[in-house]
């Protein structure tokens, strides 16, 4: 699995003219799901996403999970585009949405069991996902 993390002082999601997810300070993560991906590899991903070092203190940086701040969750096919040869990305390394759709909603549901606050988009929905970022900092996550 793979997921670009941002570190944002906001961030939205709407679909069709409709906010359907929202947060203040946190972290927006783009998720994309691979062929090869399971349900472990689910959990490390949240894992990692909650964990991120990435919010600086007087002491030193902190976690979200540190801090008690949201996540907003995206899910991002498009995080496997091979775009190696010719101008026209290829797609035969992301996992069709039948196995995408459970691994995207297994991140939410250990975010969730770890005690975060979690926004989400619409699986498969076109969304316009806006954002603030903050530093900016913004990094690529796999498992």
């Amino acid at each position: 699995m793979r997921a670009v993390v941002s570190r944002v002082s906001t961030a939205a999601v709407t679909v069709e003219g409709a906010v359907v997810g929202e947060i203040g300070p946190g972290l927006l993560s783009l998720v994309g799901v691979g062929r090869e991906d399971d349900v472990p590899r689910a959990h490390r991903l949240a894992a990692k996403i909650h964990e991120l070092r990435v919010f600086p203190t007087e002491d030193g940086a902190r976690s979200a999970d540190d801090l008690g701040l949201p996540v907003l969750v995206i899910s991002q096919f498009t995080l496997y585009a091979d775009t190696r040869k010719g101008r026209r990305p290829s797609w035969q390394e992301a996992a069709p949405g039948e196995v995408a759709e459970p691994l995207v909603d297994e991140v939410v549901a250990e975010l969730r069991r770890r005690g975060c606050t979690v926004a989400t988009g619409v699986f498969g929905a076109r969304m316009q996902v806006s954002s603030v970022n903050d530093g900016p900092m913004t990094l690529l996550l796999e498992t």
